[in-house]
């Protein structure tokens, strides 16, 4: 991953003057003050571990696994939210690790978890470092040091039972890798968030990830049958059947938690056949709510397509949708809709007859098919979004999403208050949405802000975020759909959980971390 930005170097590219002169005009937009800083220019504060505190990491994972070299520092520190990204590109180091230790089994990771209980030294838990809510930044506060878990030596499937259609795998493995391994076994776990191309599994659990495919395969929380937890006060083993009445289900408080409760070695995950056909089509409607009565019948009266979202009229006239080809947008709101199955069989089950079906619904509220070309358009661009952000920061735009889900009936409410709150903040913005995944009885509403850096951008943009967080939680919806908590939405995560919520969290925390050294400052109000 590029230090001072999204993924490879090689895709990043510079924006057309045509779209720099229309943010110029729109928006205001001008160059930044100063350009980014070169890599040599980031500035770092000494290690802070001793000598003695390495050498005990190392005994447990080897002298060559504890890293304490400036390019694995800078490599660990921090997530890739847009304020992640400017105070990067602006030099600033400082939440960097004093050290990068990269266990290779669960053992491995048991024994360092008691060492730096003992030691006082915060823990990280470290998967693709995508993180987008500050969910990497620790607090360094009454502790020796710092240390990046990384768990990329964690990265196999460890086994396959195709009777049960489940997968055994570690927490390093990398989503696309993860793909790869079970195609060759005729299986998916149909998982594409955004983040897909650099994102471990561990990771999506421990984030409570939606991929783009949601409406189909379900939320990863859905896929996760079982986990292995190494923990300061030892080890959780989770999920022996489907489901169960033995309790409260432990596994959903570990998934969400963030690395604050413990660091899971192994998770069991439910997968399905790779699909034999895969279709995406375009969908035009003359507006967001009519789109979105749309998105509700096929929710809860079916057939429902594999994938679904609807952009609203901001967002369909810039073409977002289509992030590689921005600019190319057209009038009314624009849907797509995926179908991924068998080639032929049922029309319920069968990749085409569920388009079938599904399109009757869309025809009968309104839509106007668009054929598969603004489809195939977004399959080609979806993974391409965070590399226009950067392209954008680079002259001199901030760029941020934020997300939220309710219910059907709140949808409007929380979909204007978020608006209002955003153009409420900041200097004439350009504020855009999408309905990303859906259910029964609600769905998420996914925005996109663009507005002029002045004078210093992440200050602006906490402002606004302080701004859309209240407004997010006094309209009823919740704080994150999709990205977590991290430290960015911690305190509106407080208040939409209330008191006793936090006490309840709290002391779990208390009890599996007693000294309080994994990810301390995350998620936990």
């Amino acid at each position: 991953m590029l230090w001072s930005g999204w993924g490879d170097p090689a895709k990043a590219r510079e924006l057309p003057q045509q779209i720099r002169a229309l943010l110029h005009d729109l928006l205001g937009v001008r160059e930044p003050a100063a350009p980014a800083v070169s890599f040599e220019s980031v500035r770092l504060a000494p290690v802070a571990l001793p000598p003695a505190r390495l050498a005990a990491l190392a005994e447990v994972v080897g002298h060559e696994h504890v890293l304490t070299s400036r390019a694995a520092r800078i490599g660990h520190t921090r997530g890739k939210s847009t304020p992640d990204l400017l105070r990067m590109r602006a030099g600033d180091g400082s939440d960097a690790p004093d050290a990068v230790v990269l266990p290779g089994s669960h053992d491995e990771v048991a024994a360092l978890l008691r060492l730096c209980a003992a030691e006082r030294i915060a823990v990280v838990p470290f998967g693709g470092g995508t993180s987008v809510v500050g969910g990497l930044a620790a607090a360094r506060s009454g502790f020796a040091g710092v240390v990046a878990l990384d768990l990329a030596r964690l990265d196999r499937l460890v086994s396959v039972d195709a009777e049960s259609m489940v997968v055994t795998v570690e927490p390093g493995l990398r989503a696309p890798e993860a793909e790869r391994l079970l195609e060759r076994h005729g299986l998916t776990l149909g998982h594409f968030p955004q983040s897909f191309e650099y994102a471990t599994l561990g990771g999506f659990a421990a984030a409570r990830s939606s991929g783009q495919a949601s409406a189909g395969y379900g939320r990863f929380d859905d896929m996760v049958v079982g986990l292995t937890v190494a923990t300061p006060s030892g080890d959780l083993s989770l999920g022996r059947a489907p489901k169960s009445a033995a309790g409260p289900d432990l596994r959903q408080l570990l998934l969400g938690s963030e690395g604050v409760f413990g660091v899971i070695t192994a998770l069991r995950l439910r997968v399905r056949r790779v699909p034999e056909r895969r279709v995406y089509e375009g969908w035009r409607f003359g507006s967001f709510q009519e789109g979105a009565a749309a998105l509700r019948v096929l929710a809860q009266e079916g057939p429902l397509p594999t994938v679904l979202r609807l952009s609203d009229e901001t967002e369909t006239m810039i073409g977002l949708a289509r992030p590689d080809a921005i600019g190319g947008g057209d009038s009314g709101c624009l849907v797509i809709a995926g179908y991924e199955g068998p080639a032929a069989g049922p029309p319920e089950t069968s990749a085409e007859g569920r388009r079938a079906g599904a399109g009757a619904v869309l025809a009968r509220m309104g839509g106007v098919p668009l054929g598969t070309e603004p489809g195939q358009a977004w399959e080609h661009g979806r993974f391409a979004a965070p590399y226009l952000r950067d392209s954008l920061l680079a002259v001199g735009a901030t760029v941020e999403t934020v997300e939220t889900a309710g219910f059907w009936s709140a949808l409007p409410r929380l979909y204007d208050a978020v608006r209002l709150a955003l153009l409420g903040a900041l200097e004439s913005p350009l504020v855009m949405c999408h309905v990303s995944h859906v259910y029964e009885t609600g769905a998420s509403l996914y925005f996109t802000v663009v507005t002029a850096q002045k004078g210093d951008p992440v200050e602006q943009w906490e402002r606004a975020k302080e701004a859309v967080s209240a407004a997010i939680v006094a309209a009823g919806g919740t704080i994150s759909h999709h990205h977590g908590v991290g430290r960015d939405h911690r305190e509106a995560y407080a208040a939409e959980l209330g008191p006793v919520g936090v006490d309840i969290l709290r002391a779990v925390k208390s009890r599996l971390d007693p000294a309080g050294i994994l990810n301390p400052g995350i998620l936990i109000p």
